[in-house]
């Protein structure tokens, strides 16, 4: 049986001709030289050029993605700064507050004492006042008990 396919293989080959499926003639290597100068041609228009663009493109977004990051760690040390010095403001912030708060009850302090002293000094005064008052009373009370006495007296005698 495999002798009858081996000639019947050879029997269809033979029966070709020319033009067949087999066929070695100058088409091939002619065929090779245009897939090979067809090849040089895509390599030179149109491979080259999209391969310099993928690779422009690539040290593009290379260096985009560093300039990115060294402004992202820029970014980050001048939030940091921001922060340091946000934190610095809000200390020397409570500081005048506290310090503006203690002046304000010393203030406050001061004027109490001084009104308290004022007070003092007016309760001093009008006490004073007044005893000289009482004693002006009662200088004048006793010249007009001794005048109202002498008359009295008068009255007395002339009546006995």
């Amino acid at each position: 049986m495999s002798n009858s396919l081996l000639s019947s293989v050879f029997i269809i080959i033979g029966a070709e001709g020319e033009g067949g499926l087999f066929d070695f003639n100058a088409t091939l290597p002619l065929m090779a030289v245009q897939i090979v100068v067809l090849s040089l041609l895509l390599n030179f228009i149109f491979y080259k050029p999209l391969t310099d663009t993928i690779l422009e493109r690539q040290s593009f977004i290379q260096k985009s993605l560093a300039d990115a990051k060294e402004f992202l760690s820029k970014a980050e040390t001048l939030f940091e700064n921001y922060e340091e010095k946000i934190a610095l403001g809000r200390k020397e912030a409570q500081l005048l507050v506290s310090n503006a708060e203690k002046e304000a009850q010393e203030v406050a302090f001061v004027e109490v004492s001084k009104a308290q002293q004022d007070a003092q000094h007016l309760i001093e005064e009008t006490t004073h006042e007044l005893e000289k008052q009482k004693v002006q009373a009662i200088n004048m009370l006793e010249s007009q008990v001794d005048l109202l006495t002498s008359e009295i007296k008068d009255k007395l005698i002339i009546i006995s």
